[in-house]
């Protein structure tokens, strides 16, 4: 990591807070040690438990959140040998897309375009099959965080589109999910995208067409 990450804040508490208030789904990215000693990206929802859904006055709150991992991820099989991993949250299109949709891997943990990051554990609670699809459910603790930029908050329908275009790209091929309705939902989101997103949108969706062409040919 350069300087500046390496300098990153501690939370300097035992039972670190989580550096973001979390309310109903919360994309993220998780970054897991691969065997090859590199890091994997890839998205991942974080759930609050329905208890979490009215924070206290500081937006803040203890309950534990749980993400779930689809069939046999790299992410999910770090987190069995690993024990944890690094999870971040970030602006950036084109990680997130990256991150979705293709295998990408770094040489350290947390993302130059990470805003805020948490270094969590992890512990598997629960498992089962949706769809033909074997999925498990693990609780994340925050052992260390920090927070590398502080934003004012605004809504980006381009940013937006590129999170669901990436999950209707991901259920391409899966039997479980009307084909044609997920190609309809690609095309509306690039339309949002096209006349709501910057440069950086438009390059995401490069990468969405280039994933899903592979996935068609």
């Amino acid at each position: 990591m350069s300087d500046e990450r390496d300098a990153r804040p501690a939370s300097g508490h035992e039972n670190p807070d989580w550096p973001v208030a979390f309310r109903g789904v919360t994309e993220s990215v998780v970054t897991t040690l691969g065997p090859n000693d590199l890091w994997n990206v890839a998205a991942l929802g974080l759930h609050p438990p329905e208890a979490s859904d009215s924070p206290d006055e500081s937006g803040e709150s203890d309950a534990t959140v749980t993400a779930r991992t689809w069939g046999n991820t790299r992410t999910r099989r770090n987190f069995h040998r690993r024990g944890g991993g690094y999870v971040q949250f970030t602006r950036d299109p084109v990680e997130f897309a990256d991150a979705a949709l293709s295998i990408y891997e770094i040489e350290e943990p947390v993302l130059e375009s990470a805003d805020a990051w948490a270094e969590v554990t992890v512990e598997r609670v629960d498992a089962g099959e949706s769809g033909g699809t074997e999925w498990e459910e693990w609780e994340l603790v925050p052992r260390e965080t920090g927070v590398e930029r502080e934003t004012v908050p605004t809504v980006s329908r381009g940013f937006n589109a590129v999170v669901e275009a990436t999950v209707a790209a991901s259920r391409l091929g899966v039997d479980a999910y009307d084909q044609s309705a997920l190609r309809d939902r690609l095309a509306y989101f690039e339309e949002v995208a096209t006349s709501c997103g910057d440069r950086r949108v438009e390059r995401a969706f490069d990468r969405i067409r280039e994933s899903v062409d592979a996935q068609l040919r």
